[in-house]
């Protein structure tokens, strides 16, 4: 998508840099508890250690948030469903009624004539219920006045019936579906709270009509339940509940539970110096802050915000600083600032988060500062990790109101986090954290309950929250850990130490294809790692990188003398330049087979370094010799570099040489290694292929001094075994025939 020389402005700019940091301090600043003005958090059992704390102008004292929750829930549990009657209903029905009977009796008196039934609406009405009707009185093809008489009489009652039913009211549903034994049934204006069996519902309403049905037309089974599925048709509720009204007299009753418990005059003693802040201090001093923070105007939120931001510039100024004088590759790569930019802002939204719950229990000890510590170690080191967890404690505290405990039992959690993990070997080195971490909050916990003389029930509850914490932390930091990996392509000690595994693919090849390269990159493995911790460099890195470095010449393993095992030496038939450009390409063909693999850039460099741009004097030389200097153009000889950039690609470079030198001496005796490593190292420096790597003379004592041990302990004279000569000289078949 962008070329390289894009990705590298966008990864160097300063401008990116600063607007990751402003937006990074604005998100944070929009985290603060709004409203309030922000002093000191206090807690309970604590001693104001301040002046006299004077109110500048008469407050309310509020309610604990908790308190004051559920007393508006007592308060709405005690209302009564709202259920309303209308009127309406009943007479809609009623001469809906009246005019299907006149209707009915109507169509039926048609029917019975004609002997046909009429096609009428049947809405109300099923066949067997119409044609019940029909037989109320059976006539042989005779109409009656006496019929007639009947069925008027009939709809009559059934009048009446429905009448009945609606004078005693009923509710629109069952009794079972209304939470309260009694509520309010509101009539015009008037409202009465009765029980709820004083109405019918409607089971109970149906009930009553069959009873009804059966009282007044007699014991006609089939004619009592044609006028029971006739009249069910016209039976609506006319006690209805309102949901709207409900919540409105819900909303009604919790307004009416006062916030305060008290007021505040002006110029009154809050609390005086050196008192112990009790309940109730604390709520008069968290009423006086939120106070002041209404009382404020349009200007006085600016101030306050700008308050806020530069309380955050304060708080990463000194880890900005730390990274531009000590870590100058972190900071110059924007990626890796808006990873630090990502981790604070993480555990400032989960101190936002736990701020928003108004509860008793102590959920601060849920804000996961110790995630930050043991993520910015891994990514980067130690120093890194502490300098973060200092920010990242400040800033979580700043956002619970300069919160002095919390900031310190995060300060000291997180940095026994940072420790546990400086020098991780392997994944699972991580929930080593746990304990650390507990220890940590724990020995907080104890000191500041004891200070505040906090009962032994409420430091085991902190406690507990505390091993949530220490539980939750190294689990979060396995998974993003891998996250930061993937999608940042960052290579932490453990990505390194997974390389090392001699299981990988690409170092499987070399022990299969080029086993003598594979021994000449291990023994330099080792020579780097301990002349890395001399220098201060990544040992890991430089074991690492020393073993990749020349995974190019598995495609070609039989062009390096290392690996012919025949003593077969094909350049003794090739040009000088084919045989250098065989010797140069494995190089560019090891940064293919990295590619491939998906080796992270810091190895990589490695390949193209370890030569810098030296030339292959030993065939420079030998077309020099057959072809004439003037014929020659040395930059066929020349490797593409670029030249060592690194501490650890420099010590690469060095060691690569030395260690292929001292192989090659029949006698290594001390004196002479010390002189190859001598000048080997002097030709590097003169040849300028050092220039670019961050590497000083006292630097280089100490490498060479390291190296001489690692190579005098490789090459130490072993005493000679008895008879060691023949079995030297002599073969198997010689052996055997003199047997």
């Amino acid at each position: 998508m962008f070329s390289e020389s894009t990705k590298n402005k966008i990864k160097t700019d300063v401008k990116i840099k600063i607007l990751i940091v402003i937006i990074t301090i604005v998100l944070i600043v929009l985290m603060f508890p709004q409203g309030e003005s922000i002093e000191s958090e206090v807690t309970v059992g604590s001693i104001w250690t301040q002046s006299d704390l004077i109110a500048s102008m008469p407050f309310e004292i509020l309610k604990d948030p908790e308190t004051y929750n559920k007393e508006k829930k007592i308060a709405a549990g005690k209302v009564y469903p709202v259920f309303v009657v209308d009127n309406t209903i009943a007479r809609n029905s009623l001469d809906s009624l009246r005019k299907y009977n006149k209707y009915l009796k109507k169509t039926i008196d048609e029917d019975l004539s004609s002997g046909v039934k009429s096609n009428f609406n049947t809405t109300f009405l099923s066949d067997s219920s119409y044609r019940k009707f029909k037989e109320i009185r059976k006539f042989e093809n005779v109409i009656s006045i006496n019929f007639r008489e009947s069925l008027n009489k009939t709809f009559n009652v059934s009048k009446n019936i429905l009448s009945l039913v609606y004078k005693r009211k009923f509710f629109d549903r069952n009794y079972n579906q209304i939470a309260k034994d009694s509520v309010a049934v509101r009539e015009g204006k008037f409202e009465n709270i009765v029980p709820k069996t004083y109405y019918n519902d409607l089971q109970t309403a149906k009930s009553f009509l069959k009873v009804e049905i059966n009282k007044m037309l007699g014991k006609d089974e089939q004619l009592n339940k044609a006028v029971y599925e006739y009249l069910l048709h016209f039976l609506k509720p006319n006690i209805i509940f309102s949901q709207q009204l409900t919540e409105q007299a819900v909303k009604l009753a919790e307004d009416k539970v006062p916030k305060n418990i008290g007021i505040i005059e002006q110029n009154e003693r809050i609390v005086a110096k050196h008192d112990r802040i009790t309940p109730i201090t604390k709520l008069k001093i968290d009423s006086y802050r939120i106070a002041k923070g209404q009382q404020r105007g349009s200007w006085m939120i600016f101030f306050q915000n700008l308050g806020k931001f530069l309380h955050i510039i304060v708080v990463l100024g000194l880890f900005v600083i730390y990274l531009f004088l000590f870590r100058k590759k972190i900071f110059d790569d924007n990626s890796k600032i808006l990873i630090i930019s990502i981790v604070l802002l993480f555990t400032s939204f989960l101190t936002f988060l736990v701020y928003q719950m108004n509860v008793k229990a102590p959920v601060q000890l849920l804000v996961l500062i110790p995630v930050a510590s043991m993520l910015l170690t891994i990514l980067f080191d130690s120093r890194v990790g502490f300098y973060g967890t200092v920010a990242a404690a400040f800033i979580a505290g700043g956002l619970r109101g300069n919160d002095y405990v919390f900031t310190l039992m995060n300060i000291f959690a997180g940095g026994l986090a940072a420790y546990t993990v400086r020098d991780i070997k392997n994944r699972s080195q991580i929930f080593r954290s746990f304990l650390y971490i507990l220890i940590g909050y724990i020995i907080g916990i104890i000191a500041f309950g004891l200070e505040r003389f906090d009962s032994v029930e409420h430091i085991l509850i902190q406690s507990g929250f505390a091993a949530s914490n220490a539980l939750m932390s190294p689990v979060l930091t396995y998974g993003l850990i891998i996250f930061f990996e993937k999608i940042f392509k960052i290579t932490t000690e453990l990505t390194l130490l997974e390389l090392s595994d001699f299981n990988n693919p690409l170092l499987r090849e070399l022990t299969k294809n080029a086993p003598g390269t594979f021994n000449h990159s291990m023994t330099i493995g080792t020579m780097v790692e301990s002349a890395a911790e001399s220098i201060g460099a990544n040992p890991i890195l430089a074991r690492v990188g020393a073993y990749y470095h020349d995974i190019g010449k598995t495609l070609n393993p039989e062009a390096f003398v290392e690996n012919q095992m025949n003593n077969i030496n094909i350049h003794e038939k090739l040009e000088p330049t084919e045989s250098a450009r065989i010797i140069i390409a494995h190089v560019t063909d090891g940064i293919k087979l990295a590619k491939e693999h998906k080796l992270p850039d810091e190895i990589i460099n490695f390949i193209p370094t370890h030569h810098g741009k030296m030339i292959v004097s030993f065939f420079y030389e030998k077309a020099v010799e057959k072809y004439g200097e003037e014929n020659v153009d040395i930059e066929d000889f020349r490797y593409p570099g670029p030249k060592p950039n690194t501490k650890e690609t420099a010590l690469l470079m060095l060691a690569d040489a030395c260690e292929s030198t001292v192989r090659a001496m029949k006698e290594p005796e001390v004196q002479k290694i010390e002189n190859v490593i001598n000048n080997l190292t002097q030709s590097r420096i003169q040849g300028g292929q050092l220039d670019d790597a961050p590497i000083t003379f006292a630097d280089l004592a100490k490498i060479k001094e390291s190296f001489l041990n690692t190579l005098i302990s490789q090459h130490h004279k072993r005493i000679r075994y008895p008879k060691q000569d023949e079995m030297e000289n002599e073969s198997n078949e010689n052996n055997e025939s003199n047997s």
